[in-house]
């Protein structure tokens, strides 16, 4: 994989059932005679809210029903919750996964919890986001975030170029040791041509990738900086947020450029075909779900382990395309959305 790629305390336990919005168990059925040998595979996702997390666990699911694996499934209260991470992979090691998924909350913190699992004799494939050290894993099947946000970034200023736009540019944030974010957003800074500390940055926000503190992130920038006409958004129910606040203050879309990562049919649908989200990089959620369950069954049952990294697929989405910016448009968007 590229060097891109790359750059990416454990509390008490706790663990609680689907309800408390943090532990999911759930078997997946046998193929109806399938005579494959049985095994059980882990997935461990961030949280319940986002549907890129619920479509991964979706067809995680189906995949293991059509090829005779026990799926168990995990999830967290929010994008930065490593702590129900960390008891699900020691609850899964000791109910005799096989291998498990994990999209890391953390890309350091994580780690020994999962070194642990592999100690066991687990395997350990990271989807979407890359641990740090990428070796913690014994492979990652995610999407290019570099690239997602070199694109966009790209797309962000040819668009203000092409309309004459000073920028003044708000960045809506991951969190702190989380790669994918942070790959996304030294992308997107790359593809606009700009240093981390150039003034055209009126001011970045950490938001979880949470809508409702993308909302208040957007808020919280515009009481300083009215004349914000660029949006990097880390993902879409962050910029949904974001478009809300900017609505609520007064601002015309059609003055801002709002740019994010994700693809999802929502956001295509009610963002980037009405206008408001003027470009997304799609990414697939059903790729890593289907040939991550996939690899791990084939290695249990004696076939080739998985290692190094699979790119799992990556377009830009926009209704307005710009001249040397690969893009698809919105039907292509809504055709592939989560999956290509």
């Amino acid at each position: 994989m590229s060097n891109r790629q790359r750059s990416q305390g454990r509390a008490p336990r706790r663990l609680v059932a689907m309800g408390g919005a943090m532990l999911l168990l759930g078997l997946g059925l046998a193929a109806c005679g399938d005579d494959t040998e049985r095994v059980t595979v882990g997935l461990i996702t961030k949280q319940e809210d986002n549907p890129f997390w619920v479509t991964m666990r979706e067809v995680a699911q189906d995949t293991a029903d059509d090829n005779n694996v026990e799926l168990l499934t995990a999830t967290g209260e929010s994008d930065v919750d490593v702590d129900a991470q960390v008891d699900a992979l020691e609850q899964m090691t000791e109910d005799g996964a096989d291998g498990i998924l994990i999209a890391p909350t953390d890309s350091e913190d994580v780690v020994p919890a999962i070194e642990a699992a592999r100690e066991e004799g687990v395997i350990v494939i990271a989807v979407d986001t890359p641990t740090e050290p990428e070796s913690a894993v014994d492979a990652l099947f995610a999407t290019d975030n570099f690239a997602a946000g070199e694109l966009i970034g790209q797309y962000a200023r040819a668009r203000a170029d092409e309309e004459g736009i000073e920028p003044a540019i708000a960045m809506l944030d991951l969190a702190p040791g989380i790669a994918s974010g942070q790959l996304r957003r030294e992308g997107f800074l790359e593809g606009f041509g700009i240093p981390e500390d150039d003034p055209q940055i009126v001011g970045s926000v950490d938001t979880e990738g949470d809508e409702d503190k993308g909302r208040a992130a957007m808020e919280e920038l515009l009481t300083s900086n009215e004349d914000i006409n660029i949006v990097y958004t880390v993902n879409e129910p962050v910029a949904f947020g974001a478009i809300d606040a900017l609505e609520e203050a007064g601002t015309s879309m059609d003055d801002v450029i709002v740019v994010s990562v994700d693809g999802g049919c929502d956001a295509i649908k009610n963002g980037v075909r009405p206008g408001s989200i003027d470009a997304t990089a799609q990414q697939y959620p059903e790729n890593m779900a289907r040939e991550g369950v996939l690899a791990i069954a084939e290695a249990a049952r004696g076939g080739d382990e998985p290692s190094g990294y699979l790119d799992t697929g990556l377009r830009l989405i926009t209704g307005d395309p710009v001249a040397d910016v690969p893009s698809e448009d919105v039907p292509f968007g809504v055709r592939n959305c989560w999956g290509d």
